[in-house]
């Protein structure tokens, strides 16, 4: 099997459904930008101890499957509400580790924390898309998607303070 199939060399490309869209259509910004999170996920996976290993290697998976959902595939229990729980676990017991923040901070202090800031505005940036593409849809919307999401772009925040914190890596703090 070849890896090109030269049928979207006109500007069109094949949703999971059959359908032709344009390369420009708010599904596949949807899903590209998913796809560029997971690639982000996975330099995020590559640049950290393996003490996170599972749970990046199962939000990479997650990814995967709201990137299909995304594309127009059919899939009810690929993003679930026990999902979005597990989460906010992750995001609760860190944060039970956490000094109290009192400032708003900056990206940066390591390439890792970068990175786990990345993840947060790549995330930010999806949330947005699947909202204006909800909008735009007759379609009955997935609320669960977007809160998992959602979810996901607070979990990378407190991720990079943990990280910054276990690596006694100084954090950035805004000034005015």
């Amino acid at each position: 099997m070849k890896i090109y199939t030269k049928t979207g060399d006109a500007g069109q490309t094949s949703l999971a459904n059959g359908q032709r869209v344009a390369k420009t259509d708010a599904r596949l910004e949807s899903y590209g930008t998913a796809d560029e999170l997971n690639s982000w996920v996975g330099l995020l996976r590559a640049r950290t101890d393996k003490s996170y290993d599972e749970q990046l290697g199962w939000i990479q998976n997650k990814l995967f499957n709201l990137g299909a959902l995304l594309a127009d595939a059919q899939g009810d229990d690929w993003i679930t509400a026990d999902d979005v729980s597990r989460i906010e676990g992750w995001i609760d017991a860190i944060q039970a580790e956490l000094e109290p923040l009192r400032a708003f901070i900056l990206p940066g202090g390591s390439e890792t924390v970068a990175t786990c800031h990345l993840c947060r505005t790549v995330t930010r940036r999806l949330e947005r898309l699947m909202v204006g593409l909800y909008a735009n849809q007759t379609e009955e919307t997935k609320p669960i998607c977007l809160q998992w999401v959602n979810r996901l772009s607070d979990f990378w925040f407190v991720l990079a303070r943990k990280i910054a914190q276990d690596d006694k890596i100084s954090i950035f703090l805004w000034k005015k």
